[in-house]
């Protein structure tokens, strides 16, 4: 489940060339190069979602997602030119959303078109793109594993009608399985099933039964996030209204050990907290500091030490490719301590552990309480989280840090 938040941060400005400070050039592609390519745009806004993104009731005039493609395919020639003449061959492309399938094949091919002439993609480069069931037929499938997508994330949440009512998702849940064999038909290498648990109204039953859906698409990955009601989205306002209950921490747990208990007995290991199955590698990056560029309206990017994020509007983002400046907002430029403690927060979720080296003299004196309260077990040098230490994940970073 990726996207961008709605709400960017303050920083500092950017030239409008976008040029990036020469130390954060020096160490470009030393982890690996990434593209994230947002695709601001819904058919129906979820009541939930507190990304950026826009129906077309939302855009105003002198926009319009038939010529987003070529915008973003400005953006990804002005990271040629900020970026100079490095080889940087892509090692993973993921477009987000939004709902990036609500664009055409034609117009999705060149994006991966674009980003492959102007950086080139490693062998076997990881491409995917996200989609709801209802936002692609099996033609379009086939013309998208043509064009080069390789990877299919499909929004899927729940396979119950009222959850998925309350979520104000509007696809038939029994269209799911179809597009899944299509997906496989078209020749996708790896199938994911994304879904939500602790939504207001939905019982344990329920969940049970979007695990045994999702599982009967046998998937190779699921991605599976505890609701969060985000303010500003319209959930958040009934939840306020007391329309609707806020989720319950204890209802969360029962769900998520209902979840890892499911996926892992059908044969997919958990590699990160919230993800069981074949590692997404591109999310993998991103937990593990690797560097990227994001392409669109809010888009986040990360090149050796500095961080920049994209105005939000796409008329904004549209203006300023049109005058032939960058579209990032603002920026920071990352000190070596913000990185370590950033390298904490995300490389504690994962399987392999959070190597010991990264941790500080506080962390460090930590690790064996964590140990012995069974929060995480070591593995050599690296410290990993045990099924109760995932449950309380955020807890085990306050003590680590």
């Amino acid at each position: 489940m990726s996207g961008v938040p709605s709400v960017l941060p303050e920083g500092d400005p950017v030239p409008a060339d976008g040029a990036l400070p020469d130390a954060s050039l020096a160490r470009v592609g030393e982890h690996g190069f990434s593209f994230y390519v947002h695709v601001p745009y819904c058919s129906v806004r979820c009541g939930y979602c507190d990304f950026n993104t826009y129906t077309a009731d939302e855009l105003g005039p002198g926009v319009s997602r038939s010529t987003y493609a070529g915008q973003a395919v400005a953006e990804i020639a002005l990271a040629r030119r900020v970026l100079g003449e490095r080889d940087l061959p892509v090692d993973t492309v993921f477009l987000g959303g939004g709902t990036p399938t609500l664009l055409s094949p034609a117009d999705l091919g060149s994006l991966l078109t674009a980003i492959d002439g102007e950086f080139g993609l490693v062998p076997g480069a990881e491409v995917t793109t996200e989609a709801n069931p209802d936002s692609v037929t099996p033609a379009d499938l086939v013309a998208l594993r043509e064009a080069g997508y390789n990877r299919i994330s499909f929004g899927v949440q729940s396979s119950v009608p009222h959850v998925l009512q309350v979520l104000d998702r509007t696809h038939d849940p029994e269209r799911v399985p179809l597009v899944v064999e299509a997906a496989r038909a078209a020749g996708f290498e790896q199938v994911s099933v994304d879904l939500i648990y602790g939504t207001p109204g939905e019982s344990v039953a329920d969940w049970e039964a979007s695990l045994s859906t999702a599982l009967a698409c046998a998937p190779d990955h699921v991605s599976a996030y505890a609701l969060v009601v985000e303010d500003g989205t319209a959930l958040a306002r009934r939840v306020r209204r007391g329309e609707l209950p806020a989720p319950d921490d204890d209802d969360l747990a029962d769900k998520y050990l209902l979840a890892e208990e499911r996926l892992s007995a059908a044969g997919l290991g958990w590699y990160e907290v919230s993800n069981w199955g074949d590692p997404c590698r591109h999310n993998q990056a991103y937990w593990r500091g690797a560097d990227w560029w994001g392409v669109g309206p809010g888009a986040h990017s990360h090149v050796g030490g500095t961080r920049w994020w994209n105005v939000k509007h796409p008329a904004a983002y549209a203006d300023r490719l049109g005058a032939d400046r960058s579209p990032a907002h603002a920026r920071e430029v990352l000190d070596e301590e913000t990185r370590r403690v950033e390298r904490v927060l995300l490389e504690v979720r994962l399987r392999d552990g959070l190597p010991l080296a990264t941790l500080d003299a506080t962390g460090r004196a930590e690790v064996e309480g964590v140990v012995a309260d069974g929060l995480a077990t070591l593995e050599g040098e690296r410290l990993v989280l045990t099924l109760r230490g995932r449950l309380l994940a955020d807890a085990v970073v306050r003590r680590l840090l």
